[in-house]
């Protein structure tokens, strides 16, 4: 009865059956989670899914209990959290367990990418995060890569083909993250270089200053383009001038039509 009410509450296309029905969704329940703080953006976005502005602040007007509410409130509370991301707009009969992201995003390219090339351990201890305990299985995580692609990853590889934490020798790079995308804690947060720089953007989701310009865009997000834009004409500069190119770019420009 509790399975099934769990399906009704959160409206899902495929009930929940068994045991197996369940851990599944709530692994379902924890990548949401994850997506929905990535994509916290300060307007509507459907870069995951169709989303109001500021989506974290809307989910989290749902879920504003006390320690004295039910079990079934607190149930009630986070499946319209979770109807925010997966039904915003309305036009969802239900919600597909199955997925975390618009089908059109073709996300399973990432997996592909983390089983080939960039290994991303990943737990949770249900102390420092609001997530199950769960350890880091690389194992099993080879399993799930050979099971659907055929293919194992090498724990090692990023480290052997990027440099891991040890790049001091590269060049050029700008490390933006945004302080409200999860994915910043693994980052880099600070200048390592004059041309391995890091640009810290507070009020910014996952790659804000990727995205089109917006005039709901915050002014951190805005500073962050333009001092990106300067470290790219700096570098340009630099190249033409070790190159010898930029009398001939000049040139060129002047002849053009």
């Amino acid at each position: 009865s509790g399975l099934q009410w769990l399906s009704e509450e959160f409206s899902l296309c495929s009930p929940l059956k068994n045991k197996n029905d369940a851990v599944t969704f709530k692994s379902w329940l924890r990548e949401t989670w994850v997506n929905l703080a990535m994509v916290d953006y300060p307007y509507e976005a459907n870069f995951l899914q169709p989303l109001p502005r500021w989506p974290i602040q809307v989910v989290c007007k749902y879920l504003g209990f006390d320690s004295t509410v039910s079990d079934h409130q607190l149930l009630h509370g986070v499946a319209q959290a979770a109807k925010v991301y997966y039904n915003y707009t309305g036009s969802s009969p239900c919600l597909n367990t199955s997925q975390t992201a618009t089908s059109s995003l073709g996300a399973l390219g990432w997996f592909f990418q983390a089983c080939t090339e960039m290994v991303i351990p990943m737990c949770t201890d249900g102390v420092q995060d609001m997530f199950e305990p769960e350890q880091w299985n690389f194992q099993a995580f080879s399993d799930e890569c050979n099971s659907i692609f055929g293919v194992r990853p090498r724990a090692d590889w990023a480290g052997t083909v990027y440099g891991g934490k040890k790049i001091g020798s590269h060049s050029n790079i700008i490390f933006s993250n945004g302080g409200l995308d999860p994915w910043s804690a693994g980052g880099v947060t600070s200048n390592i270089t004059q041309s391995l720089v890091s640009i810290l953007i507070p009020d910014g989701a996952h790659h804000l200053d990727l995205r089109y310009s917006n005039n709901l865009d915050p002014p951190s997000v805005r500073a962050a383009r333009a001092l990106e834009l300067k470290y790219f004409q700096k570098w340009i500069r630099q190249a033409q001038k070790s190159t010898g190119t930029g009398s001939t770019i000049s040139k060129k420009r002047k002849n053009s039509p």
